[in-house]
């Protein structure tokens, strides 16, 4: 595995090696993720720092993380600054447990990054469908025009 495909499905093995099961997936970067949570017209927070702590909580699934995501523009002040809390609190109370649970914590870890690496996917996904639904709607706005409709 080098360093821009992840692993997709299953887990680390215990040695370390990265089982047949998985399917190798490129890695891609959180631009589509960063620029929706760009859009959040009733607060002031760092996005970038929000989408780091929302990426790397280990007690969310992925369609949790996108009900946040998705949320973003419609949450109020408060409800961003708790989230911020609860994320840096989680990612506290993790860092403490790490000594003594660091194998539990590291499957955790490979377990939200193969998570998060299907997140970006669904949101590429959703991208690329909405522009060729945008594509089509043109496509049919076209042929009205030239039906004179």
């Amino acid at each position: 595995m080098d360093d821009t495909t992840t692993p997709i499905g299953g887990g680390a093995g215990n040695d370390g090696t990265t089982p047949q099961t998985q399917t190798m997936v490129p890695k891609t970067s959180n631009e589509e993720i960063l620029l929706r949570a760009e859009i959040h017209p009733l607060t002031e927070f760092d996005h970038v720092k929000f989408i780091d702590l929302l990426e790397h909580s280990l007690s969310l699934s992925t369609f949790e993380k996108k009900r946040v995501i998705d949320a973003i523009p419609t949450l109020s002040q408060f409800q961003i600054d708790e989230l911020t809390k609860v994320f840096e609190d989680e990612r506290n109370e993790f860092k403490k447990l790490l000594a003594t649970e660091w194998e539990t914590i590291k499957n955790l870890v490979v377990k939200a990054n193969n998570e998060w690496e299907q997140l970006k996917i669904i949101y590429t996904e959703e991208e690329a469908q909405a522009q060729k639904q945008d594509e089509e709607q043109a496509k049919i706005e076209e042929m009205k025009k030239s039906l004179g409709l």
